[in-house]
């Protein structure tokens, strides 16, 4: 039986490469790449509003939300739930609970599942890499209960971790049901804010790049092949994943990311009745973001000097940034930027570390401020002895030091 399935397998795989839009998984049925890349649909973001359940278009570092439609509506996600899956799974591969060369064994329960899968036998081994690859690539639903029953030995207790992770990343409009995304009885529901921010929070390793932007691979040795059910990967340019998904309640969904020049950006699209039209509205939010914002660098213009610190146990204290040095401005505010820098040039003993001792506020043109940071000392200085004072007047005096 599981020479005669993964030599059908075979057959799909070779059809594949032959008729790319009827060898796809369940979930892409009816993609065309030729008519997608060759007509644009949708000729602005309210077209995007007017088309799709929801929408959502964030920046992943600073998690800026620079357009939404129904961003909150409560709405199935699909195979979109395995981004959650992924994440929980990279976290525990980051802290050793689970390493990529592992292998894990499929139990009946994860053979039994339906939809896109690489059909695992019940007993059969493979490794978190290959199963991490499988779920990323190719939405396998079997590979994703593997993975979980390897992290948290049944679906059911991972899932209770999924619902408790959402909530700890402040996705106040999620509940998982499973950790696949197949229709289910109970409450599985997501919305178009959350899963922006839970895949910023999952490109926040950088690592599961090297799984999402495959657009062709192979696992069992190369016995078995993978599609990337994201056609982003292959046709836009920067696209870095990351996640796909149909089911008739759901209709299409994608959690899309691209980074080009060092700034990366998610276009979340729900509800989608084509999935032209979801790649198209993607595609149409990713470029908007490119064409209209610009990552800024808030950095003094030359290195801080350091703060002298009176009756100090050392004469000086050295300024550091803190807080967030980056920020994401649109590109017609970029003219006539300035910066501010206001530094004390001494203290008084004590200092605590963290103390603030000024301010480095990034001004528009018209002086505006749009973003400040804090200069705090790098470090404790103690109120110094009077000995010690003592003795520091004699060395300046008589050796010259400062």
């Amino acid at each position: 039986m599981r020479k005669l399935r993964r030599g059908l397998a075979l057959i799909l795989m070779l059809g594949m490469l032959v008729i790319p839009a009827y060898a796809e998984a369940e979930e892409e049925e009816g993609f065309d790449p030729e008519s997608w890349t060759a007509v644009e649909t949708l000729a602005s973001l309210e077209d995007v509003s007017a088309s799709v359940g929801a929408a959502v278009l964030m920046e992943r570092e600073t998690r800026t939300c620079l357009y939404e439609s129904e961003a909150r509506r409560h709405l199935p996600i699909a195979s979109v739930t395995k981004v959650m899956t992924l994440l929980l799974v990279t976290e525990l591969v980051d802290q050793g609970s689970l390493q990529l060369d592992q292998k894990a064994t499929c139990s009946a329960y994860a053979a039994s599942m339906g939809g896109s899968q690489i059909f695992l036998e019940e007993g059969e081994t493979m490794t978190v890499r290959d199963l991490i690859k499988a779920v990323a690539v190719s939405s396998a639903n079997d590979g994703a209960v593997v993975l979980a029953e390897a992290a948290a030995g049944s679906e059911g207790a991972f899932v209770e971790r999924m619902n408790r992770r959402a909530r700890e990343l402040g996705m106040e409009d999620t509940v998982y049901a499973n950790c696949t995304g197949l229709p289910c009885q109970a409450e599985h529901y997501s919305c178009a804010r959350d899963i922006a921010l839970l895949s910023c929070q999952l490109l926040s390793c950088e690592w599961i790049r090297e799984y999402t932007t495959i657009w062709m691979d192979t696992v069992r040795d190369g016995a078995f092949g993978l599609s990337n059910t994201n056609k982003l990967i292959r046709f836009y340019p920067g696209a870095t994943g990351l996640k796909t998904g149909f089911t008739q309640e759901a209709m299409y969904c994608l959690s899309a990311s691209a980074m080009r020049d060092g700034t990366e950006y998610v276009a979340v699209i729900l509800h989608a009745p084509t999935s032209d039209i979801r790649f198209e509205s993607a595609k149409l939010l990713l470029n908007h973001a490119f064409a209209n914002y610009q990552m800024v660098e808030l950095l003094p213009d030359a290195a801080l000097a350091p703060v002298r610190v009176h009756m100090g146990s050392s004469p000086w204290v050295q300024p550091v940034l803190s807080g967030e040095t980056r920020l994401l401005l649109e590109k017609s505010r970029l003219s006539g930027l300035r910066k501010e820098l206001s530094l004390a040039e001494e203290t008084e003993a004590p200092v605590a570390e963290g103390q603030t001792l000024g301010v480095l506020r990034l001004l528009d043109r018209e002086g505006t401020e749009l973003a400040r940071v804090e200069l705090r000392a790098g470090e404790t200085v103690e109120r110094a002895s009077w000995g010690s004072v003592l003795l520091r007047l004699i060395r300046m005096v008589f050796l010259g030091e400062a």
